[in-house]
């Protein structure tokens, strides 16, 4: 019965939740972004596009949308619960390597309700559906897609670093174990707010290639967590 009465029971149970909603999410946004936009860009798979538009990807993306809301509240009640029953202070190794995914994650669970759905939801499926029913086009939806995938990609990007120091925080205690916080995470959020507004605005012109394929995606994620390792040695 320790799992209902006591405090590391409770723990668990959420730690048990947040792993679900995060296979639940972040599987979704690999298939998006692994199997089903390389798929439209074929021919098969445009001639299906607007029918898996409108059947397909709005069920897809309800459990996408909530598998990152679920998985975004259960991980900040975690962090909650460890500052609570185990002591630990904000400047904690372990905390700030949880929090660097946490960041991570927070920045993905923003571009998926504020910039990805809406953009699905009221350009990309709308048009669709509108265009199906022998409506007119929605002149932006063209436009509101590419954002959407843009951003799609860059939380591909992000979760490599996110997932790494999530594993890490209770299994490589080396990094992070310094007391110089303020320095790393003044250079961290720099680098994951810079690599954001590229995809959003591109703030570094002709600098989104990276984005507009699976392998130069998947590298950038690599280089990422890469940067932020050797940013964390500042703070060892």
């Amino acid at each position: 019965m320790d799992l209902f009465t006591t405090g590391y029971g409770f723990e668990f149970l959420f730690r048990w939740l947040h792993f679900m909603a995060g296979i639940a999410w972040i599987g979704l946004l690999y298939y998006f972004n692994l199997v089903q936009t390389p798929f439209f860009a074929t021919e098969l798979g445009g001639s299906a596009k607007s029918a898996m538009t409108r059947g397909l990807v709005p069920n897809a993306m309800w459990w996408f949308r909530w598998g990152a809301m679920f998985t975004f509240a259960t991980g900040w009640l975690l962090i909650l619960m460890y500052l609570g029953m185990d002591g630990l202070s904000l400047g904690d190794g372990l905390m700030t390597r949880i929090l660097t995914g946490g960041a991570l994650g927070t920045l993905m669970w923003a571009n998926v309700w504020f910039v990805i759905w809406p953009a699905q939801r009221d350009f990309v499926i709308k048009n669709a559906v509108q265009v199906a029913g022998g409506g007119q086009a929605i002149p932006e939806a063209a436009a509101k897609g590419a954002l959407a995938g843009r951003i799609s990609r860059t939380n591909t990007l992000f979760s490599i670093p996110m997932l790494f120091f999530m594993g890490a925080a209770r299994h490589f205690e080396t990094i992070h174990n310094g007391t110089n916080d303020a320095i790393y995470w003044l250079l961290a959020l720099a680098v994951m707010l810079a690599v954001e507004a590229n995809a959003l605005v591109g703030v570094a012109p002709g600098r989104q290639k990276y984005l507009t394929t699976v392998s130069g995606t998947i590298h950038a994620g690599l280089g990422l967590t890469l940067l932020l390792y050797l940013l964390s040695l500042v703070n060892s």
